[in-house]
């Protein structure tokens, strides 16, 4: 020890350190394990580093790029899922040639005229490509909620349309506000989801509606080759309603 207090070197000129072996190499245990714990941390943090190196190397644009592709797929998904349905496409089936009763008759083909698809926009669409399927003729105040549920689901159980038409014969309210409560009873058949079409001539109310005045649903089912098989005024859920409807299909 010099004078001052330091040690004295050693012969290759460096300070004497004090170095303690333990007897026994359990009290390094501590020691052990806070190293383990410290190369732990080091290696979630290299980890960590290599998944976000491609992200950070460009700044923010990669994140930015990634939300906007997320937030697409988002939309385009509700769009699908809560979007207007396209207008039907006509069947495979070619309409009947010779059907055994003249159009707008039980037995024969819709009658020869054009309708409206409503949805976002609308659409123009031959009657006589509604099929196979359901046309419900829906007269003002028809407190028909409960049917309209029970021939969505069952038109849906059959893979089969349903299309819901106003009945404006006696109809003094405005188009729109006609519409709008159209569109809500559709929206509240929860089993199914059936089309709103706008028959601005009036021709299937004309057709195959009740007298006017009569508060119930019209149901018009029609086959997959056109012929309207039944027209049913106010029809009641049940088995017989469910057979008809199976057998469009």
């Amino acid at each position: 020890m010099r004078p001052d207090g330091d040690p004295e070197p050693d012969d290759y000129g460096l300070p004497r350190v004090d170095v303690v072996v333990p007897d026994d190499a359990r009290e390094l245990d501590r020691e052990v394990l806070a190293y383990r714990r410290e190369e732990r941390r080091r290696r979630r943090r290299d980890r960590v580093g290599r998944l976000l190196r491609p992200f950070t190397r460009y700044g923010l644009a990669i994140p930015i790029i990634t939300g906007a592709l997320l937030i697409a797929l988002v939309s385009g998904g509700l769009m699908t899922a809560f979007g207007p349905r396209p207008a039907p496409r006509p069947t495979g089936t070619l309409l009947a040639p010779h059907p055994s009763a003249s159009p707008g008759r039980v037995g024969g083909v819709l009658p020869d005229a054009e309708v409206a698809m409503v949805g976002k926009e609308r659409t123009p669409v031959a009657l006589r490509d509604l099929r196979p399927g359901v046309i419900g003729i829906v007269p003002p105040s028809c407190g028909c909620e409960h049917l309209v549920a029970e021939l969505a689901g069952k038109t849906r159980e059959f893979h089969l349309n349903l299309w819901l038409a106003a009945d404006r014969r006696e109809d003094s309210a405005p188009a729109d506000r006609t519409r709008r409560e159209l569109i809500a009873l559709a929206g509240a058949a929860h089993a199914g989801t059936p089309q709103i079409i706008e028959d601005g001539r009036g021709v299937l109310a004309g057709t195959y509606g009740p007298p006017p005045g009569s508060p119930g649903l019209t149901a018009v089912l029609v086959q997959p080759d056109g012929v309207v098989a039944h027209v049913l005024h106010s029809p009641q859920p049940g088995p017989a309603l469910t057979e008809k409807i199976r057998a469009l299909g």
